[in-house]
């Protein structure tokens, strides 16, 4: 499992991913990863976390853009020194891949800004051999 962090002042990112061998079907070009992202405000307000941005790139060359509302069907406003977690998950149709993005947040007097979600990649373990 590996994971990267990207900080900005207030706001980190991390990610963990996982190959997922019981969904995935690797002789039919089908390859499931699952990954857990832990968001953790540092900063002195709460921060809502709007929506998202992800660019998900597979070794093939294909690029999705994803976008939407919040995340995993929520919206949550992050206080003080607290972390919010959520699992999500991702299938390519090649070994490897990466995905990275912007999340988009509302501070405590209404200003917008966002967050870089770093690039982290997935990367099938036969991928390695």
């Amino acid at each position: 499992m590996a994971t990267q962090k990207e900080t900005t002042p207030d706001i980190q990112v991390s990610a963990k991913v996982v190959y997922i061998p019981s969904e995935s079907k690797p002789d039919q070009g089908y390859h499931f990863f699952a990954y857990k992202i832990a968001i953790t405000n540092k900063g002195s307000a709460p921060a809502q976390l709007m929506s998202r941005h992800w660019t998900i790139t597979d070794s093939l060359g294909h690029k999705e853009e994803v976008r939407g509302p919040g995340v995993v069907g929520v919206q949550p406003k992050i206080q003080p020194g607290q972390t919010f977690e959520y699992d999500s998950a991702c299938p390519l149709n090649a070994s490897t891949g990466s995905m990275r993005g912007h999340y988009y947040f509302l501070g405590e007097s209404g200003e917008s800004f966002s967050v870089e979600i770093p690039e982290f990649y997935l990367i099938a373990p036969h991928a390695l051999q």
